[in-house]
């Protein structure tokens, strides 16, 4: 299934200077994008008539060429997506070892910075949390504090996921290893997770009541996992996800 990506497209007077303005917004290095010239200029006639650069800026896969290798990444197939925040625990930081507060420290200091290229004042606490699969490496929960910080959530939390991805990059190029880690505003998605696991509950009763597929909205793969999550107890329903990116959606139906 294609992985929607984040993309930018920067205009300035030469090709260079687009390369380098979206890089510098984005805060991360030439290798971790591919880049598209979109449209190289023109100087114009004696500087008379010239056209802009036009370049596009996207951000490569955690899996693709550039990045660490599977083998350096154990839990890039279980990323944050795979976090059941309705049941995640803390890590006592005495439990931690040095290298874990070492990745803490760093990923505080990536999103600190994020921060300050966006101008939003807040508050950055990381801690780490016990994975659903104890196989699985700990996860990095990055807790953001403040006011007014809708801003970083989004329309379908698309600016909160595409702020967690770019973070995940830079601190997985920083510590040389892919590390697992989610970002959390203000407590959005424990209680996003809440209401996907009422609606989940509620649309399964509607199915069995009205004999017929019930069809959610589009969600990002990781809402569409917490549905999953809660109904795959059930045993008078089944889940099924349909559609493509970004417009993926879950059904559920009554099994006879």
């Amino acid at each position: 299934m294609p992985q929607e990506k984040t993309t930018l497209e920067i205009i300035a007077p030469t090709t260079d200077e687009a390369i380098a303005n979206g890089l510098k917004q984005l805060g991360i290095s030439e290798d971790l994008v591919d880049i598209e010239i979109l449209d190289a200029g023109s100087r114009g006639l004696l500087g008379i008539g010239g056209r802009q650069s036009r370049v596009r800026l996207t951000l490569k896969n955690p899996d693709e060429d550039n990045s660490p290798s599977k083998a350096e990444m154990p839990g890039v197939h279980r990323s944050s997506e795979k976090v059941d925040l309705h049941e995640a625990k803390t890590i006592d930081n005495d439990l931690l070892s040095d290298e874990e507060r070492q990745c803490m420290k760093v990923a505080k200091t990536v999103v600190i910075e994020l921060l300050e290229r966006m101008r939003v004042k807040a508050v950055v606490e990381p801690c780490f949390i016990a994975p659903e699969d104890e196989k699985d490496n700990r996860i990095i929960l990055v807790d953001i504090q403040g006011d007014d910080l809708s801003i970083l959530i989004g329309r379908r939390s698309e600016t909160l996921n595409a702020l967690q991805y770019i973070a995940s990059l830079i601190v997985s190029k920083e510590l040389g290893k892919w590390v697992p880690m989610m970002i959390d505003v203000q407590g959005y998605r424990k209680r996003r997770d809440r209401q996907l696991r009422q609606l989940g509950r509620k649309m399964a009763e509607q199915a069995l009541q009205t004999g017929r597929r019930q069809v959610l909205e589009p969600m990002p793969a990781n809402e569409r996992r917490v549905i999953h999550l809660e109904l795959r107890d059930n045993p008078q329903v089944i889940t099924e996800s349909m559609g493509d990116e970004p417009y993926r959606k879950v059904t559920i139906s009554p099994k006879n």
